[in-house]
């Protein structure tokens, strides 16, 4: 017996009878051999930590497009505190960590620049759409490793893919994940909001304050206690009716002061005009995107998807270094 089947006997020992068991993983779209030291969630984990698009996502906007401060949040510091906070709730409840850890670090892999702002704008312009749950998928199926795609388990491809309120796991780590990620948000972009001076500590409803707590920290902290202890043992992962309520409502607060906000979003249309205008631009000019995409058309993929594909894939920092290459004028220099 090799390493990796004593950590898959080991599962089977001491999680609970709801988790998801690396030795029952539905497979993946290509087989290949098992690693002898790595169950397959494991394997997940590395492949998608050591992804192109997974560095990319330290440049990508969180709520703040590009911020100038050392603390503020970007995409990837997003996407590690959903897996902290995943593990926590998925360790606690003796599910599989290391399933909902990849899922929790796969999840915004198709996360445009300018976050939801540049999501908006190629959903408008692409007739196929953008979502960025569908298109972290895409990436890990098809775009990373020029066109190879990382071959994940099915399991962390659903879990990925149906992340957003819309969707429905079919594992209860991918259960894990879709809470962890509001939780984050909430808690991080609440916190980034109170630094940026758009909100203060004395702004949260007072019947938020009186159910999850009087800090940021409080309440991240009453909300995985709660996800805890109302789960735990039980084939779903959910929160009591009274926090759930809560969270509802100071998710509808930061919708009405952060996330529609004209102080905080109010260069968000410059950032869409943007993204609308390079769409357009490689539209016309298929011949400078990188080959691994032009391979794809040759393949079949329309224009318009690999186009999307390439937009999706910029940094913020990059798209807006594109865009002044192509159409802001220089300086004549001899």
């Amino acid at each position: 017996m090799n390493i990796r089947e004593h950590q898959e006997k080991w599962e089977e020992e001491n999680l609970s009878p709801y988790a998801t068991k690396s030795r029952n993983s539905c497979g993946r779209m290509r087989q290949e051999p098992q690693c002898d030291i790595r169950p397959v969630f494991q394997r997940d984990r590395d492949r998608i930590i050591h992804s192109k698009a997974f560095r990319r996502l330290k440049d990508k906007t969180q709520v703040f497009l590009t911020p100038v401060g050392d603390h503020y949040r970007t995409r990837l510091t997003h996407t590690l505190e959903v897996s902290q906070t995943a593990r926590t709730i998925a360790k606690a409840l003796r599910l599989n960590e290391e399933l909902a850890e990849a899922i929790a670090l796969g999840h915004d892999l198709g996360h445009t620049p300018f976050g939801h702002a540049g999501e908006r704008a190629l959903d408008r312009v692409c007739p196929y759409g953008y979502d960025h749950s569908q298109q972290s998928v895409r990436v890990v199926d098809i775009l990373e490793k020029n066109g190879q795609g990382l071959n994940l388990t099915f399991e962390v491809r659903d879990g990925i893919r149906n992340h957003q309120t819309s969707g429905h796991p079919m594992t209860l780590e991918g259960c894990v994940v879709r809470l962890s990620d509001k939780l984050a948000y909430i808690h991080h972009d609440m916190d980034d909001a109170v630094r940026a001076g758009i909100l203060t500590e004395k702004d949260v409803p007072s019947s938020v304050r009186e159910v999850l707590g009087e800090s940021a920290r409080a309440r991240l902290n009453t909300l995985i206690h709660d996800i805890v202890s109302n789960s735990y043992g039980k084939n779903l992962v959910a929160m009591s009716e009274p926090v759930a309520q809560a969270m509802q409502e100071i998710r509808s607060f930061m919708f009405e002061r952060v996330y529609i906000n004209p102080e905080a979003k109010g260069e968000e249309g410059k950032a869409e005009v943007l993204m609308e205008t390079l769409y357009d631009y490689y539209l016309h000019h298929l011949e400078l995107l990188p080959e691994h995409m032009q391979m794809l058309m040759d393949k079949g993929e329309a224009r318009e998807r690999v186009v999307c594909d390439y937009m999706g894939s910029m940094t913020d920092r990059f798209a807006i270094a594109k865009y002044e290459e192509i159409y802001v004028p220089r300086s004549w220099n001899i």
